[in-house]
C-alpha cells in the first residue's frame, strides 16, 4: 500500500466516524526559546543522539497552528518545559496567554525542582491550566526530588495531568527509566501521568506501571513509526498489552519537531492492526473522556 500523507487524513478521520484527533503531545512555546530547541535537533546534541530533520519548521506560529489544524487536529496540548531554575513561572505565564488566544489549545503547564515550585503549579491550576509538562531528561533532575513532592501531591489531589517524558529514550539521563518515576508513583498513587513516546525504550516496564496504576496512561509519540524502529523497536510480543490497555493510550505526534510527515505516526498505529474500535479509543475517544471534550 502507498504510504498515508498527509493530505489522506481528513478522510481517515471521516472513515472512522471521528471529527478529527486529539494530539495530546505538540510544542508551541516563546519563539526563542522554540529556536533552541530546534538548534539542538539540528546539532543532534547528547539528549538527541541521531541527525534529527524538523518536518514542520516555521518561523510563524500562526502557519504552525494552520498546519495543525489542516491535519485534523482538533485539540492539542502546548507543551513546554525548563531546562534551569527560574524560568517555570514564566514560561507558564507565555503558556496561559497562548491559550487564551487559541481555544482549541490545552491550557498547559510545567515545573521544575526549586523553591516556589507549588506555589506557581497551585496558582497555575487556579487559573485554568489542564495538563503539565515534566521533562525529567531535559532538565536533567530526579523527579523524586523532595521540592517536587508537594508538586505531584497538588496534581493528584486535583486530578490534573502531567505528560512526563521519563523514559530513556532517545538517549538516557542520569534518572530517566521507569525506576524513579515508579517511586513517584507509589507515593501520588492516584496521579494521572500520560508517559510520553510509550517510556521508550521501556516498554515493557511501562505498561506494567499502566497495569498498576489506574491513572498511568501511555502516549504514542514517534513509537511504532520507522523512524524510531531502528533503535528501539517495540516488541511483538507485547501486541496484546496493548489491544487489552487500549483506553489508556492517548495519541501524540511531537509537532512541529518530528523528523517526518505527521501522517507516518498515524499510518503507524494503523500497521498494528488493531482494529477500528482501537483506532477510535486512541486518536479520539481515550482523550475526549479524559480531558472531558466535545
Amino acid at each position: 500500500m502507498p504510504a498515508l500523507r498527509d493530505e489522506d487524513l481528513p478522510d481517515l478521520w471521516r472513515n472512522l466516524g471521528l471529527p478529527g484527533v486529539i494530539d495530546v503531545h505538540t510544542h508551541f512555546m516563546p519563539h526563542r526559546v522554540l529556536r533552541k530547541v530546534w538548534a539542538y535537533f539540528d546539532a543532534a546534541g547528547p539528549l538527541v543522539g541521531r541527525p534529527w530533520p524538523i518536518w514542520y519548521r516555521e518561523d510563524d506560529e500562526q502557519e504552525r497552528l494552520r498546519q495543525l489544524r489542516d491535519l485534523g487536529v482538533r485539540w492539542f496540548t502546548s507543551l513546554l518545559y525548563p531546562h534551569k531554575p527560574d524560568m517555570a513561572a514564566w514560561l507558564n505565564g507565555w503558556a496561559a496567554e497562548f491559550a487564551a488566544r487559541t481555544p482549541d489549545c490545552l491550557h498547559t503547564a510545567t515545573f521544575f525542582p526549586e523553591p516556589g515550585a507549588a506555589a506557581y503549579v497551585k496558582e497555575a491550576i487556579a487559573t485554568g491550566a489542564r495538563v503539565f509538562k515534566a521533562h525529567v531528561q531535559v532538565g536533567g533532575y530526579d523527579p523524586r526530588e523532595e521540592l517536587l513532592d508537594p508538586v505531584w501531591g497538588l496534581l493528584a489531589e486535583t486530578g490534573v495531568p502531567v505528560v512526563v517524558h521519563c523514559g530513556s529514550g532517545p538517549a538516557p539521563g542520569a534518572w530517566t527509566g521507569p525506576g524513579p518515576f515508579a517511586e513517584v508513583l507509589a507515593r501520588h498513587p492516584r496521579l494521572i501521568a500520560i508517559i510520553a513516546h510509550f517510556g521508550l525504550p521501556e516498554y515493557t516496564e511501562f505498561l506494567d506501571l499502566v497495569e498498576r496504576y489506574p491513572g498511568v496512561y501511555l502516549d504514542t509519540t514517534m513509537v511504532f513509526t520507522d523512524f524510531t524502529e531502528q533503535d528501539s523497536p517495540f516488541p511483538r510480543a507485547e501486541l496484546p498489552r496493548l489491544a487489552d490497555l487500549g483506553d489508556r493510550i492517548l495519541f501524540g505526534s511531537d509537532f512541529p519537531n518530528i523528523p517526518y510527515p505527521y501522517a507516518h505516526q498515524v499510518e503507524a498505529l494503523t500497521r498494528l492492526e488493531l482494529g477500528d474500535d482501537w483506532l477510535r479509543a486512541v486518536l479520539w475517544n481515550n482523550a475526549a473522556t479524559l480531558f472531558g471534550l466535545s
